[in-house]
């Protein structure tokens, strides 16, 4: 577990101060703290006790660095500058040194938030990874600029706003979790800003500038045209490194294990990269439909030394979990799916493991979603490939058709009218339904929700690849990447996620769509690659539950007449977000669809957002002084 952060004043140096400041800046969280300053600034870092610290330190030059994260290739880039000192910030500072700061980003591979301080220049430069597995947060102070792990280090600051953004209040409120995320550079708080992905910023005597990027995910111009078998055994070498060069830094990992291809794949590569069975850990409900106990059991035959399974009942303290763990990340959580992963996390730092593994980007390196079908139908269509389309519409309704979410030929011709422009190559629109479907819960006057136009990234001709490239950086990614960062770090742990790998990502956005989805199936080659190494009735499963939570289930009983007393109160009505009359329908409408069993979507994902936003704007005073 780490946590950075710091005080830069070019403009107006307080080192004596700004050193106090961010002992206390630091204190926010678990560890021992370390301390560097300099005549223009201060920075530090915090370790869980008893760990080394060695986030900071100094160059032959002077420059100092305090890291939040690693680098996964430290023994490759020591090959450059053998003289840097031991740990990976002084392999940092030395290779800012001779490279500057853009060539020696492009350098680093890993997953860290950075802060290299030049004294002599009296110049700061900020970075994060490149999917921004580490966050790093920012804002102007007096006289320069001041940055945390996390927003609270920064609400403790004098005179700092703990006002909420407004746009985030109604879109958390309102809207759908992928909305929460468009603007990569923007918090939930007024006066704190974010530092997206693969960005660096600079602050120095000429002032502030703006983030700029060091790396992007860009269209090559042409899909890898070698064989599925040629292509399956270059995937399977990448995850493989991927996995090795992640075992090879983790201190007694365990692997989440669900039944799906992603998290699978992870611990079966990772036992046949180490030669030994490894630990595994999975979530466990009443609801069958979201237990996977069954699908795992071939994994847990052939490839763990150990299982723990977490049982996690339908009468959960829901209000009781959900404060603590906006507690933990300083703002609401976007999916219930996280509380899971709270208790999972919790479980396993208890047990002494350091290192948690998991199978984030899987999905969207993979087409694994279902909404990646149409956009796949939408490439075959701009291909002019009409056999094919009518052959892939009729395999996913064979497949995936749900008495809920209806399939067929028809209704994949309006998906893609409605969240594809056939007139710009690979341009995919915003699914408003979604989007809007719970505005008018809103106050009257307190957000106009149509008149947001979230960004939508076009870097591919592919619409399927521009749908994946959204997720990746303004959608799906970024809220679970914060979540599990939140827990690993407050429990003094490191997480791990091999297929965040930048050179299996550049890879596989190189991989043409059919061999992502073909014949109705998703994760065509990543099945193909794991030949030999998944058990076979995993790797040729169809099914995709995801590892999703029964939140149904937990907003009933007594949790869901708190949360109607929650409505009722005159706290809820005053914050004028919520028409409150309008929420006691969908609460009431909720009830109804799950104590009767009726084949109706329910209202979990919005009353878990309800919860969330509440419990956060309860805590925003406490978070200060938490």
């Amino acid at each position: 577990m780490s946590r950075i952060a710091g005080l830069h004043r070019p403009a107006d140096p307080r080192p004596v101060e700004d050193r106090a400041e961010v002992r206390r800046m630091l204190l926010r969280y678990p560890g021992e703290v370390e301390i560097l300053t300099g005549p223009v600034g201060a920075l530090g870092r915090t370790a869980r006790p008893g760990a080394s610290i060695g986030g900071g330190t100094a160059s032959a030059s002077g420059l100092q660095v305090a890291l939040d994260g690693r680098l996964l290739n430290a023994t490759e880039l020591r090959s450059v500058v053998p003289s840097a000192g031991p740990g990976d910030a002084a392999l940092i500072a030395a290779l800012v040194e001779r490279h500057g700061i853009d060539a020696a980003l492009g350098r680093f591979a890993g997953d860290f938030a950075v802060a290299v301080l030049d004294p002599v220049a009296g110049r700061l430069w900020l970075a994060r990874d490149r999917f921004g597995v580490k966050p790093l947060y920012w804002m102007p102070v007096a006289g320069g600029i001041a940055f945390a792990s996390q927003p609270r280090s920064l609400l403790m600051l004098p005179g700092v706003s703990t006002q909420p953004d407004p746009s985030f209040v109604a879109r958390f409120a309102a809207s759908h979790y992928r909305t929460f995320d468009n603007d990569p550079e923007r918090s939930p708080y007024c006066a704190i800003r974010q530092l997206p992905a693969a960005s660096r910023l600079e602050i120095g005597a000429g002032g502030l500038g703006s983030p700029v990027r060091y790396w992007r995910l860009e269209d090559r111009g042409d899909d890898l045209e070698h064989s599925e078998a040629e292509l399956a055994d270059a995937y399977r070498v990448h995850l493989m490194h991927a996995v090795r060069k992640r075992m090879c830094v983790a201190e007694r990992p365990v692997f989440t294990l669900s039944g799906g291809l992603d998290s699978s794949s992870v611990l079966c590569a990772a036992a046949e990269v180490s030669g030994a069975p490894q630990s595994a850990v999975s979530c466990l409900y009443t609801d069958a439909l979201f237990d996977e106990r069954a699908e795992i059991k071939d994994v847990l035959a052939s490839k763990t030394a150990s299982w723990h399974s977490i049982e996690i009942s339908d009468d959960i303290d829901l209000t009781s979990i959900v404060a603590k763990q906006v507690r933990l990340h300083d703002e609401p959580v976007a999916t219930a799916t996280w509380l899971s992963h709270l208790l999972l996390a919790e479980r396993m730092a208890a047990q002494g493991y350091g290192a948690l593994f998991g199978g984030l980007g899987g999905d969207e390196l993979n087409g694994g979603e279902y909404e990646y079908f149409p956009m796949h139908f939408a490439d075959l269509r701009a291909a002019g490939e009409r056999v094919a389309l009518e052959h892939e519409m009729a395999a996913w309704a064979a497949h995936h058709d749900h008495p809920i979410h209806r399939k067929d030929a028809s209704i994949g011709e309006a998906m893609m009218a409605r969240l594809t422009d056939p007139a710009v190559p690979g341009l995919c629109r915003p699914d408003r339904a979604r989007m809007l479907r719970y505005g008018h819960v809103l106050g009257p006057g307190f957000f106009d929700l149509e008149q947001f136009e979230p960004v939508m990234d076009r870097p591919f001709a592919s619409y399927l690849k521009n749908r994946a490239f959204q997720d990746m950086f303004r959608e799906t990614l970024p809220c679970c990447l914060r979540a599990q960062d939140r827990h690993c770090s407050a429990l003094g742990m490191e997480n791990f996620n091999p297929f965040l790998d930048h050179g299996l990502v550049e890879f596989m956005f190189r991989v043409p769509g059919m061999l992502k989805i073909r014949d109705g199936i998703t994760k065509r080659l990543l099945r193909r690659a794991m030949t030999g190494i998944l058990p076979e009735a995993t790797r040729t499963r169809v099914k995709k539950t995801g590892w999703n939570a029964p939140a149904h289930l937990w907003f009933s009983g007594q949790a869901l007449d708190a949360l109607r007393d929650r409505v009722r109160s005159a706290a809820f009505r005053d914050r004028g977000i919520y028409d409150p009359p309008t929420i006691m329908a969908v609460i009431e409408d909720h009830a109804r669809i799950v104590e009767s069993g009726t084949a109706e979507e329910n209202h979990m994902m919005f009353l878990w957002q309800l919860l969330n936003l509440e419990s956060w704007l309860d805590a925003v005073a406490d978070i200060v002084a938490y």
